[in-house]
């Protein structure tokens, strides 16, 4: 088999020890009905809310504790390009395989369940998710038919503070909503300063996430200051950049934050 930067996957019997080092594809596999399989994650997967006090907590995304993943005895490491590091990646090589998904779009997650659905003996339980997936996309796309194109920040963290841009995730989902990215003719996740240029572009709207910086009232006052004219709201940044099973909450959470403006 082959993962999402075309790695060749050498894998010979379904994995049943299963380490997930990225929380959106931890909470996908469990809607595969995978939970059972895991043996260990990372202190960010949250979801479901009870996982990481049922199993192994190994580190985070960028730090993890090899010994103890060793002492797991994983057939399989699960990795992501932009969360996990390419010393991760290289350090779990010499346990087992490692797959690695790589999500900027849509097709991407899609891609990315088909290939769990293979590698986990899940193929109907990955279909069923890809419908409704379909769905949800399709019902918001006739809904935003009628919506208003904005011109949008999304705003990721602060001291320094860093925007998403384009090839993101976060800005594919933007497009989808008919959100303008002010910021998308920069690549990946840009910082910039608040200088007479950038506070003078005209803006409809800044969404200040709440991960992986944890974004609060307070700063939208502060955002408030420096962009009188644009309104200023705090969003669920898990819906904003998980991938995989998430999507299935992602479009309803869309439809109402777009009613909400």
């Amino acid at each position: 088999m082959r993962d999402q930067l075309d790695r060749i996957l050498h894998i010979n019997k379904t994995p049943k020890r299963i380490i997930s080092l990225v929380p959106s594809q931890t909470e996908l596999l469990c809607d595969l009905g995978l939970e059972r399989s895991l043996v260990g994650v990372t202190k960010f997967c949250i979801h479901p809310i009870h996982l990481n006090k049922n199993v192994n907590i190994v580190g985070g995304t960028k730090q993890i504790d090899l010994n103890k993943i060793k002492a797991l005895q994983p057939d399989i490491i699960l990795c992501n390009k932009e969360e996990n590091t390419e010393n991760i990646v290289n350090a779990c090589e010499t346990i087992c395989n490692v797959h690695i998904s790589d999500i900027c779009t849509i097709q991407d997650c899609l891609e990315l369940i088909i290939q769990y659905g293979d590698i986990f003996n899940k193929k109907n339980e990955s279909l069923t998710i890809i419908k409704n997936i379909n769905k949800e996309i399709n019902d918001f796309k006739i809904f935003t038919e009628q919506q208003p194109f904005l011109k949008v920040v999304y705003f990721i963290w602060k001291n320094p503070w860093v925007v998403a841009a384009n090839h993101t995730f976060i800005n594919h989902l933007l497009e989808l909503n008919k959100f303008e990215n002010v910021y998308g003719f920069l690549e990946r996740y840009p910082e910039i300063e608040f200088d007479n240029n950038n506070l003078k572009l005209n803006i409809d709207l800044i969404l200040l996430s709440s991960e992986p910086y944890p974004f609060k009232e307070k700063h939208k006052i502060e955002m408030k200051i420096l962009y009188p004219n644009a309104k200023i709201m705090l969003v669920d940044g898990e819906m904003f950049s998980w991938y995989g099973s998430r999507l299935l909450k992602a479009f309803k959470y869309f439809k109402n934050l777009r009613l909400s403006l």
